[in-house]
């Protein structure tokens, strides 16, 4: 089918692409910039150039599109209020009312488990758990207030599966801690740390944590394209939790760098947070905070999640283990390999 896809240049939006192509479905991606376009056709889809919200371009992507894929999203764990809620809130409305004016079947959001992060840890938490009131920080509220405009926006009852002319199908998909060949944020971040000697574990790092290889990511979504519930939003995970200092250990090392051990107290960088917030806040200061609650929420204690959902009603499977993933990323390293995640 003729998909539409926005974030085409992003890690996932990447791996997407090239996921749908070969699927043999004829996909258009979004592209801000002739850098964007030129990612965008080298994963074999049609560029449409504009942003978010430059709804005519959206309603020529989209037109005689049956599916669409909002994968576009600011995901940065600090910024002005007005930037998350512009891209991520107005963003996926443009998209939404844009999908139903093309008459597109089926619209899938790549959201975040994020969504549920209010400050203190998840525990194999599944779909039932409810947004919180508060969540921690402004990307985890911007894209619980996306989510809600999707999954309130099938016109069909949220039990029944399926496309058709009746109205737009829509859910959500929440794959946890996203890595792989070509990461732009979670390698490239923890390395930059080790080798610049800022790196450090919060209480030792040994707590669990879900995780999603970015092929394992891009198959979910095609499930859910397939066969996902309006209404619905589905969890994905390489399978049963790790360490998240085994896991990062293990990842930093495919680029051959190895993670020092220092470890800083959780109390001690929940004041530094607090007060660094304050401070970004109040005076035009540049970057970011050293450390944020976002950062805290969603890195520094337990965040599990249980995909038991997709697996169930999307036919879900991981296409890859986590130790495989991690002995593909270390050849493609060992072998020179440029992906464009910043550690080469």
């Amino acid at each position: 089918m003729d998909v539409f896809v926005t974030g085409g240049s992003g890690f996932i939006g990447r791996h997407l692409l090239r996921a749908l192509t070969e699927a043999g479905h004829r996909v258009r991606a979004l592209a801000r910039s002739d850098a964007a376009a030129a990612v965008v056709e080298k994963g074999g889809a049609e560029a449409v150039r504009g942003d978010l919200l430059d709804r005519d371009a959206l309603r020529a992507g989209m037109a005689g599109c049956a599916a669409v894929v909002h994968a576009a999203a600011v995901t940065d764990q600090w910024g002005p209020p007005s930037r998350f809620l512009r891209v991520n809130v107005d963003g996926t409305r443009a998209v939404l009312d844009a999908a139903r004016e093309a008459g597109a079947g089926r619209l899938v959001l790549v959201s975040t488990e994020a969504v549920l992060a209010d400050g203190g840890p998840l525990v194999r938490v599944d779909e039932s758990r409810p947004r919180p009131a508060r969540p921690a920080g402004w990307y985890a509220r911007s894209k619980a207030l996306a989510e809600d405009l999707v999954l309130t926006a099938s016109e069909r009852d949220a039990s029944r599966a399926g496309s058709g002319p009746d109205g737009l199908v829509a859910m959500a998909v929440r794959p946890r801690l996203v890595w792989g060949p070509g990461d732009t944020t979670v390698l490239p971040e923890i390395v930059k740390a080790a080798r610049a000697g800022r790196f450090a574990w919060v209480d030792g790092g040994r707590y669990l944590t879900s995780t999603c290889h970015v092929g394992n990511a891009c198959h979910g979504i095609l499930c859910a394209l397939e066969r996902g519930r309006g209404g619905r939003a589905y969890f994905l995970t390489d399978g049963e939790p790790v360490e998240l200092r085994a896991f990062l250990t293990a990842l930093a090392a495919t680029a051959g760098v190895r993670l020092p051990g220092r470890s800083l107290p959780r109390g001690l960088l929940r004041a530094v947070a607090a007060a660094g917030e304050a401070a970004w806040r109040g005076l035009p200061l540049p970057g970011a905070p050293p450390v944020t609650r976002t950062f805290l929420a969603l890195s520094a204690q337990e965040m599990t999640v249980d995909d038991t959902r997709a697996r169930t009603e999307l036919g879900y499977r991981p296409l890859l283990t986590r130790e495989q993933g991690l002995a593909e990323l270390a050849a493609g390293f060992a072998a020179g390999d440029r992906r464009e995640d910043g550690t080469r």
